[in-house]
């Protein structure tokens, strides 16, 4: 094999989040989100917008399938709204939101586009969150019920399952920090929230393996294996602290390792943990995901060792103020592989916000930088297979620019440009890049 060369079995594709593209919030059938909620509150969203249109893929999804097969990818990630199959979080299913993704799914299949569905990738539906949300146990239980509705919806469907997208952000984002739906602050909540997450990780997957149906399961983290500010023992400490913090109070009870007591004790933090909880988490799964934009510094913290404190970094930086690591990439997929004892690994989310604009001279949108970071970012996944990292496919964040969370639509990570007042979709050069890559025709550097 050349440098950059990958595996004839490789998986290609691009991802996106229901929430993030669909729009049609109110209708069909479709209930409320913490996210329909949260984008209601003064001052949530930078730009003051919401998700009720988003990019109207509810839609305009046919063209978006026609934009994926354009790219010759063998995979599109996506998630399905929990509050459009279910809409109160719990009983009768909607059968027009089923339609929906039932009506994708053929779509995709009729371009040999394989569906990789995330069954969570935020919403949680807003009846459950007047109930406590993921600081209540019951909401585990309800997970459980809706991943097995799906499972029996999309029977012969869908063969990739992800049970969540980043439970950090759910549980840190949302119930401590504030900054993502619901908007709580409140520590104890978030730690609940955490177990909680797993814990309806572990039931999906009970389900998913009782129900004897063919496929595979697996989750998708966001991790962080950040690197030390200096060589001195207490930076090096500060960032293994980190890591339990965000990376193994995740993978740790996932990979039967449990909760990183180093941390906990550190931290002086309590879980919900009842017995068989983590017999539950830690049932096998066949792949983890792994979404990447940069990587972390950190130095420690005198006055509270539990809390790494980030420094200030020399690199480029993204739009979204992140710096541009490329290695980082390597290194990550090198200890992930080594945390999760060497299962297929997929980079499920990998791209980078940049200063988008149509030219005015031709109209086109030529966005070298995002082409310098994809190509810089995938050839670090090559080195990272020559590594021997079990890697799996690469997955580009994403199809098209969409709404962008606490910053609305003000941040653009689309291989396709969306104009604000059409909606109509435009391939950047981007596109045309990571499709000559995925042929095979250019190398990532």
């Amino acid at each position: 094999m050349g440098e950059f060369d990958f595996p004839r079995d490789f998986t290609w594709g691009v991802a996106t989040a229901a929430y993030q593209v669909e729009g049609a919030v109110n209708e069909d059938g479709r209930g409320p989100s913490i996210w329909d909620d949260f984008c209601r509150k003064p001052g949530a969203i930078s730009d003051g917008t919401n998700g009720d249109t988003a990019v109207d893929h509810y839609h305009r999804w046919r063209g978006d399938v026609d934009l994926m097969a354009g790219l010759g990818i063998g995979a599109y990630r996506f998630s399905m709204a929990w509050p459009r199959i279910l809409p109160d979080g719990t009983g009768a299913v909607n059968r027009a939101g089923v339609d929906f993704y039932k009506r994708l799914i053929d779509a995709l299949g009729e371009k040999g586009i394989e569906p990789w569905v995330t069954l969570y990738h935020w919403d949680l539906p807003s009846a459950l969150e007047a109930r406590g949300g993921w600081a209540n146990r019951e909401t585990s239980g309800a997970f459980a019920r809706y991943a097995d509705t799906c499972f029996r919806e999309f029977l012969g469907r869908v063969r990739n399952w992800i049970t969540f997208n980043e439970p950090w952000c759910s549980a840190y984002l949302g119930y401590r920090d504030g900054i993502h739906a619901p908007g709580r602050k409140d520590g104890t909540a978030a730690l609940a929230a955490v177990h909680h997450l797993n814990l309806a990780h572990g039931m999906a997957v009970r389900a998913f393996r009782d129900s004897g149906k063919e496929g595979r399961i697996g989750i998708v983290w966001n991790p962080s294996m950040p690197r030390s500010a200096t060589d001195r023992p207490e930076d090096v400490l500060a960032a293994e602290m980190a890591a339990d913090r965000d990376t193994r109070m995740f993978s740790g009870p996932v990979t039967g390792k449990g909760y990183p007591e180093r941390y906990l004790a550190a931290a002086g933090a309590k879980l919900p943990v009842e017995r068989g909880d983590l017999a539950l988490i830690s049932a096998p799964v066949d792949f983890a995901g792994i979404n990447y934009y940069s990587e972390g510094l950190v130095a420690a913290n005198p006055d509270d060792p539990a809390s790494p404190v980030p420094v200030p970094r020399w690199q480029e930086t993204t739009v979204m103020g992140w710096p541009i690591v490329p290695e980082g990439l390597r290194r990550l997929l090198g200890a992930m592989a080594t945390e999760t004892g060497g299962i297929p690994l997929y980079v499920t989310e990998n791209g980078a916000a940049t200063r988008d604009e149509p030219d005015p001279a031709d109209g086109l949108i030529h966005d070298a930088a995002r082409i310098r970071y994809l190509g810089d970012h995938v050839a670090a996944c090559a080195r990272a297979l020559a590594d021997g990292v079990p890697l799996r496919g690469y997955f580009v964040w994403s199809l098209v620019d969409n709404f962008e969370w606490s910053f609305g639509f003000s941040r653009r990570f689309g291989l396709a440009y969306c104009d604000s007042a059409t909606l109509e979709r435009k391939p950047k050069d981007s596109y045309w890049f990571y499709r000559d890559l995925i042929a095979g025709r250019v190398d990532p550097r």
